[in-house]
């Protein structure tokens, strides 16, 4: 650059000395000169006196560049080595043009991290949320605490659809294609007293669980239903198809053998078309001897039962409500049985497959004269 620079100041000034040399050679007139000998001589030395300031303007010009550009070299390189060192701390007296504006409005990194931080802990709040996340479901307690389970991926899950679930008088039918698919039972015991199971035919009910006994809560007898005998024969003498089911107490697997022994002996001759059920019920405002039973005990104890059923030639099943079966058995230990869910009100929300439903315990219906306990079947048990 500087090269540059002299190159042009010397081609200035032999563009000037031509001209100083003309201007020698260019002599007026000697009369003229001889008359205006003191005017001239001045205007010519002021003419040269200003050609000379300007020459010496436009050099002091052109030296004036390279300073600034030097000086943005010495500047670049400045913030270099400083890069170069980890020394991000730079002193510089340069103007707001020479920067590049977006440099001199840097973006608030922090606040936009919080804005993410903020975002992300909102998405996790609410995919944490089991009421939301599809993947619990709530369970009530009997003394009205709430809790929300995880719903297993593993075990079969409830397919039915309940758009196609209707009710006429109380009684509850399932629909598939126009075509109604499920059976409509109730369950008896000693509370029902006298049942004229005749007039039950004619409301319309197509099977009957009949509760042969039960394991004492405190006691540990075994005590048999004292309207079973009553019940096996009035059922029978029907068209009804007829299940039973036992109320157990059991603590061991050999006391719940015993249990299953038990119905299997009242049996005799009648005819049993529907499931033999295990059931162990909770009790309330009261302590029972299976309170302190663990969940796999309690497993193993329902296995022992239904088992001993199974190889007598019938089908097993367990029956409890939603609260009690996904919190006191195992059951993925329980897969090959099938269930019968206990749980009134409207529809049910157990996530599991589940072949029975006891929706109703205070119906009416011809043939009991109190409360009945109405079920929906949506298998039909005669062709297992």
């Amino acid at each position: 650059m500087r090269k540059h620079i002299f190159r042009v100041k010397l081609d200035v000034i032999k563009m000037i000395l031509p001209q100083l040399e003309r201007s020698e050679n260019m002599r007026l007139p000697e009369e003229y000169e001889e008359k205006n000998t003191g005017k001239p001589v001045v205007y010519m030395f002021a003419g040269v006196c200003a050609f000379i300031v300007l020459l010496f303007s436009i050099v002091f010009f052109m030296n004036a560049e390279p300073k600034k550009s030097k000086t943005k070299d010495t500047l670049n390189q400045t913030v270099a080595d400083n890069e170069t060192e980890g020394n991000t701390e730079v002193k510089s007296n340069l103007v707001a043009e020479d920067l590049d504006f977006w440099d001199m409005y840097p973006e608030d990194d922090s606040k936009t991290e919080e804005t993410t931080k903020s975002d992300k802990k909102e998405e996790t709040v609410k995919e944490d949320d089991p009421s939301t996340d599809g993947k619990h479901t709530k369970i009530t307690y009997a003394d009205g605490k709430e809790e929300w389970v995880l719903i297993s991926q593993y075990l079969p899950k409830n397919t039915y659809d309940f758009t196609k679930l209707v009710s006429q008088s109380g009684i509850m039918k399932y629909y598939v294609d126009g075509e109604q698919t499920s059976y409509f039972g109730v369950d008896i015991s000693k509370t029902q007293g006298y049942v004229d199971f005749n007039k039950l035919v004619k409301a319309g009910v197509d099977y009957v669980m009949l509760r042969v006994g039960a394991r004492g809560y405190s006691t540990g007898q075994l005590i048999l239903d004292e309207y079973y005998v009553d019940n096996i024969k009035g059922a029978t003498d029907t068209s009804l198809h007829v299940g039973l089911y036992f109320s157990s107490q059991a603590k061991t697997k050999e006391e719940a053998v015993e249990e299953a022994n038990m119905v299997l002996n009242q049996i005799g001759s009648y005819k049993i078309d529907y499931p033999i059920v295990f059931e162990m019920e909770s009790t309330t405002n009261d302590t029972s001897r299976t309170d302190s039973l663990t969940k796999e005990e309690r497993t193993e104890i329902a296995i022992a039962f239904l088992d001993t059923v199974k190889n007598a030639g019938y089908i097993p099943m367990i029956r409890g409500n939603k609260e009690w079966l996904l919190t006191k058995v195992d059951l993925s230990k329980l897969t090959s049985y099938d269930i019968w869910l206990a749980d009134e009100g409207d529809l049910p929300d157990y996530p599991y497959q589940f072949s029975m439903w006891q929706y109703n315990k205070s119906g009416s219906i011809d043939g009991i004269s109190g409360n009945a306990n109405f079920n929906i079947s949506f298998i039909d048990y005669t062709e297992k």
